[in-house]
């Protein structure tokens, strides 16, 4: 056990102890946890890349955050390689859940807010949700292709922080 303690060592470089890292065993580390991090996404949810929501985002941050201290030799390796995996199986069961339990996944993910009706613009929703008038008029212009609020139905401000538009002439 110990000698093959020693060749981890020598291959992969000592834990703690990034000063004593030399470029082969970094670039080893690197590509090591760029193939674990690639299966922990696949395995994991592919929406979780495209950050959806604030819980993806999260998921993401942790993550890339997690597997970095490996590659520096700031965390113990083998260490950090079982807490992502077992940070991708939180954030799976809790998008399993999410899935199954419409409160649950609002709890997690947030909810959608109705900023435009008929036309008529929420300013309250919009000041509490941070949502400027400039911000507005340039999802406007660029989601629904109008310039004019009166051709919206609905407008939401939805979980991922898109704005959504309805308007009143679509079926």
């Amino acid at each position: 056990m110990n000698a093959l303690h020693e060749v981890y060592l020598k291959v992969i470089g000592a834990d703690g102890h990034p000063s004593e890292l030399t470029v082969y065993q970094i670039s080893l580390r690197c590509l090591i946890i760029f193939a674990l991090g690639l299966i922990i996404v696949r395995v994991g949810d592919r929406r979780s890349l495209s950050e959806k929501t604030a819980f993806d985002a999260i998921f993401i941050v942790l993550l890339g955050s997690m597997l970095s201290r490996a590659i520096n030799g700031n965390a113990p390796f083998a260490l950090t390689i079982v807490s992502c995996f077992v940070l991708m199986i939180i954030h799976r069961v809790c998008a399993w859940g999410a899935q199954r339990s419409h409160a649950f996944g609002k709890i997690i993910k947030g909810r959608d807010i109705v900023i435009v009706r008929d036309g008529k613009i929420d300013w309250k929703a919009l000041g509490r949700n941070l949502v400027s008038k400039h911000d507005l008029e340039e999802d406007l212009r660029l989601e629904a292709k109008t310039e004019d609020v009166n051709d919206i139905r609905v407008a939401r401000l939805e979980r991922s922080g898109d704005i959504s538009f309805i308007k009143k002439n679509d079926s």
